[in-house]
């Protein structure tokens, strides 16, 4: 554990936020978890509980860990109740809605302590915006899924001190991932790199070139572990629709970044992957 972190907020129990807390939980840190949505947390916890069983299945984990795991991780009713060393924003990717909660927190937190985004693209220097204390917050981007992915991007500002850096690097190295310090541009290193993996992967579909099987099939043969389009619905089709948006008008709507009609539909439709039981595939 790093040395001055004890206790980890994790505001949002969405698929990243139950996986943040899943493995600050693991790494043995006191986890507070809250969600304005009533269900969000109860659904959350069950979702870890499944998380770690099949860990447990695969030998990954024992049943012990899995049991202590459990046990530090709180359901926060109100945000009010949060008393935390660092604290993680992982809600919906509005920059309006970031900035209004970052700020409540601000009042609720200490003045030393850490607190973060899991924002995918939104530039960590808008967020910080209105905070009154800019040297302790920055970017802590985490993959999907957390649990498993090593990567995560940690994003300073200007105003990011080198204490609160450093104390933020040593907490992710801490939880066993891989800590890469990014400059704050819009996607930072891997959405950015990444995009074009989707976005280029679905101007093929609409010019109807190839189906999004063939597509997904033929990455696959080339070596990659998922093919966009079932790494679309891993993710999101919603999630990651929004980030190529976001990064869209980042970059002053550089055409290389465009958003796919196609993608931008299936949103609309309620079509966002894996965990609506449909996007571009069907799971039943």
């Amino acid at each position: 554990m790093a040395d001055s972190i004890q206790r980890v907020a994790v505001i949002g129990a969405g698929t990243m936020g139950l996986g943040i807390a899943q493995v600050a939980a693991m790494a043995g840190y006191a986890v507070q978890l809250f969600d304005a949505r009533a269900d969000a947390v109860d659904k959350a916890l069950g979702q870890i509980d499944k998380n770690l069983q099949q860990g447990i299945a695969r030998g990954k984990v024992s049943p012990e860990a899995a049991e202590k795991t459990l046990s530090l991780i709180d359901k926060v009713e109100q945000l009010h109740e949060i008393n935390a060393d660092l604290a993680i924003e992982a809600i919906v990717e509005e920059l309006g809605l970031k900035q209004n909660l970052l700020a409540e927190l601000e009042k609720i937190l200490s003045e030393e302590a850490l607190i973060c985004t899991n924002t995918s693209s939104i530039a960590v220097t808008k967020i910080a915006a209105g905070l009154k204390f800019r040297h302790r917050f920055l970017g802590m981007h985490f993959f999907n899924p957390a649990h498993i992915m090593k990567l995560v991007e940690v994003v300073a500002t200007s105003e990011t001190n080198e204490k609160a850096l450093q104390q933020a690097l040593a907490f992710v190295s801490s939880l066993g991932k891989v800590p890469v310090v990014a400059n704050d541009s819009p996607g930072f290193i891997v959405n950015r790199v990444a995009r074009h993996f989707y976005v280029e992967s679905l101007r093929v579909l609409e010019e109807q070139v190839a189906s999004f099987e063939d597509i997904d099939k033929l990455l696959e043969a080339s070596g990659f572990r998922m093919g966009p389009f079932r790494l679309m619905d891993l993710i999101g089709v919603d999630t990651n629709f929004a980030v190529t948006s976001t990064m869209y008008q980042g970059f002053h709507q550089d055409p290389k970044f465009r958003p796919s009609r196609i993608q931008e539909q299936k949103v609309a439709a309620g079509h966002l992957g894996k965990k609506t039981g449909r996007g571009f595939y069907r799971y039943e």
